[in-house]
């Protein structure tokens, strides 16, 4: 168990394997900075939830209610998550059971990942991937190819083939006219 934290505490805390290792800086880190914070407890949550035991499993489950709790932030402890995990701005992001998340994928807030219910197939993300603020990305079975950018306010229904930059097209349009709302009526109490 401790040498894959440290290759996670390496990748995700420290900033890189090309960096040097200590529990020291780990720790330091992980009370300074939020964001690492946040990836420390969950990591270890993680590695206690892949151990067959009840009382580690039962541990694991409470520090990740806690951090559910403290950050907002609700991944799962059943998806599978690559060495690399970013999350710069962990605040309102849900990765569900089924996930299977490959190798520096970085979540920005707001984001949600997660299963349709119409299936029980795992949605997989591939290596590289950027995920940016306020995506859904919902289905069963998705695949999201290997060095994918998917951009701002997307919502991702469909597969994505590799190196790929996705985004949803937006549209604004003005509506004059019809049921407008008078604000005046709640301010004259």
């Amino acid at each position: 168990m401790p040498s894959r934290l440290k290759d996670y505490f390496h990748a995700e805390v420290i900033g890189g394997k090309e960096k040097s290792f200590s529990w020291r800086r780990v720790f330091l880190r992980a009370m300074r900075s939020k964001r690492c914070n946040y990836i420390f407890w969950f990591r270890i949550a993680y590695v206690l939830h892949l151990r067959k035991s009840r009382t580690l499993r039962s541990l694991a489950k409470r520090i990740n209610n806690r951090m559910v709790r403290r950050y907002g932030v609700e991944v799962m402890l059943g998806a599978e998550i690559g060495e690399g995990f970013v999350l710069p701005h962990p605040i309102a992001i849900v990765v569900a059971n089924n996930a299977r998340i490959g190798k520096n994928v970085t979540i920005l807030q707001n984001t949600t990942i997660g299963n349709d219910g119409k299936g029980d197939e795992s949605l997989t993300i591939g290596d590289n991937v950027l995920i940016s603020a306020n995506c859904c990305i919902i289905g069963s079975g998705l695949k999201i190819g290997n060095n994918v950018n998917i951009g701002a306010m997307s919502y991702v229904g469909q597969d994505i083939p590799d190196n790929t930059t996705f985004v949803t097209q937006k549209e604004g349009r003005m509506i004059s006219g019809g049921n407008r709302f008078d604000i005046n009526k709640y301010h004259n109490r």
